[in-house]
């Protein structure tokens, strides 16, 4: 019978061959330089398995800003610098922004209209286009009511059940981009949507941030073995099957209330009036919103999730911003996006997070180069992944002092108060301190929505509670590792302990009655949107 042996013993003699004829495993002498390889694997037995961007930052300190590594038969050039990234992905972006060939990407016929995975071709730049257009400034200025409902529920939740505080996160911000893309909130982390999305997104996760998927990419050879013997393939497929009936469910929902006209205006208005203009098909129109519900659904929380733990190790933070928030806004509200301009510390302390918490650790998805290229000496090439080293980027003790300190007031001298989409595309490198939302013509679309969320659940947070640690059963403060990160696609801290509390029984009240007086915009049985709030629909949706 054909066994895990024999499978083994083929590949072992793939692998061996490939070596004496391929040098299978070896670094080309006109790559960039790396740490030395072993015959067949390359470096796959030096990258660890858990907190591998720490690894990765260890060798740019080792083997300078722009190094590559051999992971089996496929070479990774690693950046490790914003001024290369900006002299490859920015002015070289016409052919640093394809995609690597991935398994997940070329094999899965279900995952090619990814726009995470799809190749740099007409149709991605025609949906790119699309999605920078419903993504716009002036376009999400209009959800202010939309993110500012969802906050206030979030609040109350956090009052009620501090304890599970990262859910009332989840919920917070998968609750408001599904209000944005769809029309339609989850009013619970119970909600049979909301879980659906999870469990995709979940499935996701675990299938394409293994190891053993990377060997699909690593060895190509593995991908013709059974499904018997290799198991990810499986899983992986599963995955993306799960995440396109959720594309389309959701659409063709859009579809079906744009029909008889029970839509609440959002980014799907836009969408739908861009198909015929565009071309766009009903399959691609589910993707182009499906993959920004997945990449919102997820980063804001994890940021959120990083700023209180940053508040436990940085207490004196917490106390200063809380200081500019009764000065300005008083204890009788809730600071509002008009708030924005008179509080610069708060502003600062939103830029520091995306700094000191590195969303994308290595970059989610690597670029890739279309032909062979030459940079620094080197070659790059064709086809090779590019990663983003943007943990080395965001900690280089050149560029920031004591980098894993969070200091909000390193941010004191920018007086042009940049938003994070001016900042990732700042002329001047050293400006940009959002490296972690990707660059190029690749970077994350939906950098306003974050900047707003991050602004709105941070002042929220601070006006209403103290954070403090807990105590383990010696009375000592149980303090989390801000370098310890879950990372698959995304990153997000470890899970860790805080105690909420509010900060004293007034804002309390207020917490209750503004969530209480928010829920008569909402249908008392299903708690969606009665009717939309007011806002210049019309100009926000144009595509």
């Amino acid at each position: 019978m054909f066994s895990i042996v024999t499978a083994a013993g083929i590949f072992l003699a793939f692998a061996l061959g490939a070596w004496y004829s391929f040098g299978l495993g070896s670094r080309p002498k006109d790559y960039p330089p790396g740490p030395p390889t072993l015959p067949i694997i390359g470096n796959l037995h030096q990258i660890p398995s858990k907190n591998e961007y720490l690894q990765f930052d260890k060798w740019a300190k080792e083997y300078g800003p722009i190094y590559s590594i051999m992971v089996g038969s496929r070479p990774v050039i690693v950046i490790s610098s914003v001024d290369i990234v900006r002299d490859l992905f920015d002015k070289r972006g016409a052919i640093y922004s394809d995609r690597p060939e991935a398994y997940a990407a070329k094999h899965v016929p279900v995952s090619k209209l990814r726009m995470a995975f799809m190749r740099y071709t007409p149709l991605w730049r025609t949906l790119r286009k699309v999605t920078h257009s419903l993504l716009s400034i002036n376009a999400v200025k209009n959800y202010d009511p939309y993110q500012e409902l969802e906050r206030k529920q979030m609040l109350d939740e956090m009052l009620t059940n501090p304890d599970d505080f990262f859910s009332s996160l989840q919920r917070f911000t998968t609750s408001l981009t599904a209000t944005l893309l769809f029309g339609w909130r989850a009013p619970s982390a119970a909600d049979p949507k909301l879980l659906k999305l999870d469990r995709e997104f979940a499935a996701l996760q675990a299938a394409l941030g293994t190891a053993a998927a990377a060997l699909l990419d690593a060895f190509p050879v593995l991908r013709f073995l059974p499904d018997a013997l290799l198991p990810v393939k499986g899983r992986v497929r599963l995955a993306l099957q799960m995440g396109h009936e959720v594309h389309m469910e959701n659409w063709y929902a859009v579809k079906e209330n744009l029909k008889n006209g029970t839509l609440s205006p959002c980014m799907s208005v836009g969408l739908a009036k861009a198909q015929e203009k565009e071309g766009i098909t009903d399959v691609e129109a589910a993707y182009t919103v499906g993959n920004i519900l997945e990449g919102g659904m997820e980063t804001t929380s994890t940021t959120l999730y990083a700023f209180i733990q940053a508040m436990l190790l940085f207490p004196e933070v917490q106390a200063r911003a809380q200081e500019e928030i009764d000065r300005v806004v008083g204890p009788d509200r809730l600071p509002v996006m008009a708030d924005a301009a008179n509080l610069p510390y708060i502003r600062r302390c939103v830029k520091e997070i995306v700094r000191w918490f590195v969303v994308g650790p290595l970059g989610a998805v690597p670029h890739a180069c279309t032909r062979d290229d030459e940079y620094m000496g080197y070659k790059i090439p064709k086809g090779a992944p590019i990663m983003l080293n943007a943990w080395a980027i965001m900690t280089d003790p050149n560029r920031y002092t004591e980098p894993r300190r969070f200091n909000p007031d390193r941010f004191a001298d920018d007086s042009d108060g940049l938003s994070m989409a001016e900042m990732a595309a700042h002329p001047d490198p050293s400006k940009r301190d959002t490296v972690g939302f990707g660059a190029g013509r690749r970077i994350c679309p939906g950098m306003h929505v974050a900047d707003r969320s991050l602004f709105l659940g941070i002042t929220g947070i601070l006006w209403s509670f103290s954070i403090t640690p807990k105590k383990d059963a010696q009375g000592e403060d149980m303090l989390p590792d801000a370098d310890n990160l879950v990372v698959a696609i995304s990153a997000r801290p470890e899970a860790f302990e805080a105690n909420i509390l509010p900060r004293d029984e007034k804002r309390a009240r207020i917490i209750r009655e503004q969530w209480e007086d928010a829920q008569r915009l909402l249908d008392p049985d299903t708690k969606q949107w009665k009717e939309a709030p007011a806002g210049d629909w019309d100009s926000s949706l144009k595509v």
